[in-house]
C-alpha cells in the first residue's frame, strides 16, 4: 500500500495508550482504504453528476464514470498498489452504470449504491442489537484477532457493538435524507447531495470507531498464538524423537 493510503504509525513503547491508538488508526486506514481510497470512490460519482449537470446525457455520464473507475484500477496495478478497494469501487460503479443505461435515467446510476448503503446501515444496527456486531467481523482479521473478541475479550466486543451501532445510525440517517429526494426530487440535486454526503458520514463513523476501539482492551493476536502452539508442538516432537534415540 502506498504512503497516501495509510500513514506510518508512530512506534511508542508497546502497551501504551499511544501505541493502542496508533495501531487502531493504522488498522482503520487499512480496512477502509485511507484518504486515497476514499477519494477514488468519490471521483466516478462526481464525474457523473458534473457531466449530467452540463448536458443531461445519461449515457455519456455513465460511460465516463465507468471509464474513470477502470482507469483508477489500472493506475494502481501499474504502481503495484493494493487494488482491493479499487476493485470494489469498480464493481459498484459498474452496477450503477448498468442501471443508468438500462433505465435511461440518471437516478438509476445512484439507486444500487443507495440500496446497498441502506441495507448496510440496517445490517450494522441489527448485528449490534443481536450481540454479533458486524464491525467486529470486518475488523477482526485486520487486528489479527478474528472472532476472539466474542468470547475472550468482552471489552472489545462492547467497543465493536458501540461502533457498529454508530455506523448503523449514521448510514440510516444519511439514506433517510436521500431516498425522499430520489423519489420526489431532481436527479441533478440528488447527485450533488450524494457527492456532498459521501465523505462526512464516513469520516464521522470511522472517528467513532477509532474512539471506541482506542479505549478498548488490546486485541488478542490469534495468529501469534497459533504460531506459538505450532512451535511448541514442533519442540515437543523434537524432544520426543531425541528421547527415543537416547
Amino acid at each position: 500500500m502506498s504512503s497516501v493510503d495509510r500513514p506510518t504509525p508512530p512506534t511508542p513503547a508497546a502497551g501504551t495508550e499511544a501505541d493502542q491508538k496508533a495501531v487502531t488508526q493504522a488498522a482503520l486506514f487499512d480496512a477502509f482504504g485511507g484518504v486515497r481510497g476514499t477519494l477514488e470512490t468519490m471521483l466516478p460519482g462526481l464525474l457523473f453528476v458534473m457531466i449530467y449537470t452540463v448536458n443531461k446525457d445519461v449515457k455519456m455520464s455513465a460511460i465516463a464514470a465507468g471509464a474513470v473507475a477502470v482507469l483508477l484500477v489500472i493506475v494502481r496495478l501499474l504502481r503495484r498498489d493494493t487494488v482491493k478497494h479499487a476493485f470494489s469501487g469498480v464493481f459498484g460503479v459498474g452496477v450503477g452504470v448498468a442501471f443508468a443505461l438500462f433505465t435511461g435515467s440518471a437516478k438509476g446510476f445512484y439507486l444500487p449504491g443507495m440500496i446497498y448503503g441502506a441495507c448496510l446501515g440496517a445490517a450494522f444496527t441489527i448485528s449490534a442489537l443481536a450481540g454479533f456486531p458486524l464491525l467486529g467481523v470486518i475488523l477482526g482479521p485486520v487486528f489479527k484477532e478474528n472472532l476472539s473478541w466474542r468470547t475472550r475479550n468482552p471489552g472489545r466486543k462492547k467497543a465493536y457493538t458501540k461502533a457498529s451501532l454508530a455506523w448503523g445510525i449514521i448510514f440510516l440517517a444519511k439514506y433517510a435524507i436521500l431516498f425522499p429526494l430520489y423519489w420526489w426530487g431532481d436527479a441533478t440535486q440528488l447527485g450533488w447531495l450524494l457527492v456532498a454526503l459521501k465523505l462526512p458520514p464516513m469520516v464521522l463513523a470511522v472517528y467513532f470507531t477509532w474512539v471506541f476501539l482506542a479505549k478498548a482492551p488490546p486485541p488478542i493476536d490469534v495468529f501469534a498464538e497459533m504460531e506459538a502452539e505450532e512451535e511448541a508442538e514442533r519442540a515437543r516432537k523434537a524432544a520426543a524423537a531425541q528421547n527415543r534415540e537416547g
